[in-house]
């Protein structure tokens, strides 16, 4: 498919009454297919570049969203091109989301911890106390808190080193968020550590661990087919011109 096809024709796909149906099989009842179909061709016009992405990796990033039953508002999700691949990465707070859903955990809270911050971490309890009236210096740690049902709090704390060397690995490390936003992308890395501890269902796991962002080789063992396969216009034009998204095997 020529660049110039994909330009005119993600947009109308996406608008398509057959990936509509798509959406609406896996979005929760809550989603309609029109408000997802309109905020996912909100995000190629506030990110151009993913016109130049093939429609395949754009489609898959977008079922897989639907699936999770989130939306890629720049809020919980993004798509961000990494060449001409489209590359989806959940924020923290789509992570919290999810965690939620499991409905045994009452509350998931993420904080930066800076260099004038009072911070304590005994025992696996958490003590952070700000003064907001002052600079809080540079980002020295990050930790992730969780409030289940009971009443038990499970804490995650990493340093920028260790957020850091999971950002290197990382297959969109050096651009989209992880550059404009680190601080959310470093939260997002302590709840997704925290999300370890957690009772989730393995439903929930596997939309935690569905997205982009994770080091080279832990990408979905098994992702979408291509969403064109599906599709009546595919058959001239991209089922010859858009290769299947590359499986890769996931590390324990």
């Amino acid at each position: 498919m020529s660049t110039a096809i994909q330009k005119n024709d993600i947009k109308s796909l996406i608008n398509s009454d057959a990936m509509r149906e798509q959406f609406a099989r896996a979005l929760p009842k809550h989603l309609s297919p029109e408000r997802f179909a309109r905020i996912a061709i909100t995000a190629l016009t506030r990110t151009p570049k993913l016109a130049d992405c093939t429609p395949a990796s754009v489609m898959k990033c977008l079922l897989d969203l639907s699936a999770m039953g989130l939306e890629p508002d720049g809020r919980r999700a993004h798509l961000i091109p990494y060449g001409n691949e489209a590359t989806l990465i959940i924020d923290y707070k789509g992570l919290v989301e999810l965690i939620r859903r499991s409905g045994d955990v009452v509350s998931v809270r993420a904080e930066t911890v800076c260099e004038k911050d009072l911070f304590q971490w005994v025992d696996g309890v958490v003590s952070h106390s700000v003064n907001w009236r002052e600079d809080r210096g540079k980002i020295q740690a990050v930790y992730a808190e969780a409030v289940m049902k009971s009443g038990e709090k499970q804490t995650a704390v990493m340093t920028c080193a260790e957020v850091d060397a999971i950002r290197l690995k990382s297959r969109a490390g050096k651009s989209g968020p992880w550059v404009d936003h680190w601080g959310e992308m470093a939260k997002k890395t302590a709840v997704r550590r925290l999300s370890k501890m957690l009772p989730l269902s393995s439903e929930i796991m596997s939309h935690v661990e569905r997205d982009d962002d994770q080091f080279s080789g832990m990408r979905n063992a098994n992702p979408r087919k291509n969403p064109f396969a599906v599709l009546p216009m595919a058959e001239d034009n991209a089922q010859a011109d858009a290769p299947e998204p590359a499986t890769e095997e996931a590390q324990p």
